[in-house]
């Protein structure tokens, strides 16, 4: 029987041209490595970021509604500095202390996609 073993990557929705509003975010904030996207797929827009053992795709959408309730949840090295470069940028954040013993929060992306950080 064939088994999943992993998953290659997790897609965002963003509104078309929304590109240069979250490489910011993305790339500057989180310190994600913006990769070039191959054609055809290029063209359609959109951007995608990785991080070892991450990959992240934003994808436009002509229609485009924020997951706020689906999300990626991200590993992070040591939580507290990331979270004082969000809030040193005016990003909003949300401690959840609803899983002992686990750090974490919420954020969202300049579009109000819901991303998860966890300290690894």
């Amino acid at each position: 029987m064939t088994t999943i073993t992993g998953i290659d990557h997790v897609q965002l929705a963003i509104p078309v041209g929304g590109e240069n509003l979250v490489r910011p975010f993305y790339a500057g904030l989180l310190g994600l490595t913006e990769m070039t996207k191959p054609e055809p797929l290029a063209s359609r827009g959109g951007c995608w970021f990785e991080a070892p053992g991450v990959k992240l795709h934003l994808g436009v959408e002509a229609d485009f509604r924020a997951a706020k309730k689906a999300h990626p949840a991200l590993l992070v090295s040591d939580l507290n500095a990331l979270a004082a470069r969000l809030m040193d940028a005016g990003v909003p954040l949300r401690w959840d202390n609803d899983l002992p013993g686990v750090l974490r929060c919420h954020v969202d992306d300049p579009f109000g996609n819901r991303i998860e950080l966890i300290q690894a």
